[in-house]
């Protein structure tokens, strides 16, 4: 039996519910999908890779086909190693559009064998980012109903712990 493979990748940091309504979908469309967490040396997370491996394992557990991974280097790469036939990628926005095309494209390129999948999250989670969850909970605002509750939790631990400084 032919069984088909996807992986979503990301950063996760942290994982918003238009995540986890992309994951629900996929793991509808895909007999298995590895939601695959980013280690980009380039960015400052909030959350540590295993902290973050951590809370998708936990809100992912109902789903029997979704295991959690993490990767660096290049995707198809790791697309490869994992056996995955094709890419989950998420889409909000125009602006979204035009890097995931350029990213698929190259995706391509490097490994013609790989399908991309563009999905477009619920229309109530079509404006989150995790950087605008980020941002709205620094300054005290509420981010319930837009991540899973274990999410909410850790962000109040980790910014308690981590206050903005005044400008001076």
């Amino acid at each position: 039996m032919n069984t088909v493979r996807a992986i979503y990748p990301g950063t996760f940091d942290p994982l918003t519910n238009g995540h986890l309504d992309l994951i629900a979908r996929g793991s509808k469309i895909f007999d298995h999908l590895v939601v695959a967490i980013l280690k980009n040396s380039d960015k400052q997370p909030l959350f540590s890779v295993q902290e973050r491996v951590d809370m998708i394992k936990e809100t992912t557990r109902e789903f029997d086909n979704v295991s959690v991974s993490t990767f660096d280097g290049l995707l198809v790469e790791f697309a490869r190693l994992q056996h995955a036939q094709a890419l989950l990628r998420g889409i909000r926005a125009i602006s979204d559009y035009e890097y995931e095309l350029q990213m698929a494209l190259m995706n391509r390129r490097l490994a013609p064998e790989l399908e991309t999948v563009f999905m477009m999250p619920a229309e109530q989670y079509s404006y989150l980012s995790s950087r605008l969850i980020r941002g709205v909970f620094r300054l005290g605002g509420s981010v319930e109903g837009l991540v899973p509750p274990t999410v909410v939790e850790r962000l109040r631990s980790r910014i308690s712990k981590d206050p903005i400084e005044p400008e001076k």
